[in-house]
C-alpha cells in the first residue's frame, strides 16, 4: 500500500470503523491503538524474541482484556521453542532480554555484530553477570584510589594493560 493508503486505514482502525487489521510486522512501530484487544502472530517461531515482545506490546493498553496469540509451525527449532516458552511464561522484558543473550549471544563488543559469541576468556555474559558486576565493582574502586595504577600493588596490572595490544 501506498503510504497515504497505510496512514487512511490505521486511522480507520483507530477510530473504530474498521474492527480488524491484517499487517506485516510494520505494525510494530508507533501504532497506539487503546482498543486493540486481539494479535495474532503468525510463524512466531521466526521473530526474535525482542521483536516478540514488542508486537505483544501493542494489544493490552486500555482497559479491555487482551491476547496475544502465538501460532507456529509444526517443526520449530530448539531455539524457537525457548523462545516461544519465554513469551508464554513472562512479560517481564528484562527476564526476556536475559534469554536472548543466552540464545543469540552478545555480538561484537567493538564492531557491528549484533549476535555471536564473544570468545572471553574467562567469563560468559550470558551466565556470569553477577561475578562480572563484582569485577566491574572491584575495577571502578581500584581506580578511584589509584587512577594511574602507580602504587606498587597495581604494577603488575599496569604492566599487563600496557603490553597487552601488543
Amino acid at each position: 500500500m501506498k503510504s497515504e493508503n497505510k496512514d487512511f486505514e490505521m486511522q480507520r482502525f483507530v477510530k473504530g470503523e474498521t474492527q480488524i487489521m491484517v499487517a506485516t510486522t510494520v505494525i510494530e512501530v508507533g501504532v497506539n491503538v487503546p482498543n486493540a484487544s486481539v494479535m495474532i502472530i503468525e510463524n512466531a517461531e521466526r521473530f526474535g524474541l525482542s521483536q516478540l515482545h514488542q508486537l505483544r506490546g501493542r494489544v493490552g493498553r486500555g482497559a479491555e482484556q487482551s491476547y496475544c496469540i502465538l501460532m507456529t509451525t509444526h517443526k520449530i527449532s530448539a531455539d524457537g521453542k525457548t523462545r516461544i516458552k519465554t513469551m508464554v511464561d513472562t512479560n517481564d522484558g528484562f527476564k526476556i532480554a536475559e534469554v536472548d543473550l543466552q540464545l543469540r549471544g552478545p555480538g561484537n563488543m567493538e564492531g557491528t555484530q549484533q549476535s555471536g559469541n564473544v570468545d572471553l576468556k574467562i567469563a560468559n555474559l550470558a551466565t556470569d553477570g553477577p561475578i562480572i558486576e563484582e569485577a566491574r565493582k572491584a575495577a571502578i574502586a581500584l581506580l578511584e584510589e589509584d587512577a594511574t595504577l602507580e602504587k606498587p600493588e597495581n604494577a603488575a596490572l599496569k604492566y599487563y594493560l600496557q603490553h597487552q595490544k601488543e
